[in-house]
């Protein structure tokens, strides 16, 4: 129905932080260094969450669809 979703800036945005914390993991301070694996763990760990979340609502979308049909089949 609708074309395919256009996540550009989206990925420039990844890829972007990427670069960001690539380079600040070479930082002289350990702490800044060790942030980064923190920060990189985080970001998928976010990621993660955000596919369990969609794969939820598409599931619950499927069922809301279904439970519509039902009720609309009763009503005939």
């Amino acid at each position: 129905m609708f074309g395919k979703e256009d996540n550009t800036y989206n990925e420039l945005r990844d890829k972007s932080i990427s670069q960001w914390l690539d380079g600040m993991s070479r930082h002289d301070d350990i702490e800044v260094r060790g942030g980064t694996q923190v920060t990189k763990g985080y970001i998928e760990d976010l990621k993660k969450a955000i596919i369990m979340l969609e794969e939820k609502n598409t599931l619950k979308d499927k069922y809301l669809k279904k439970l519509k049909m039902a009720k609309d089949q009763g009503n005939r």
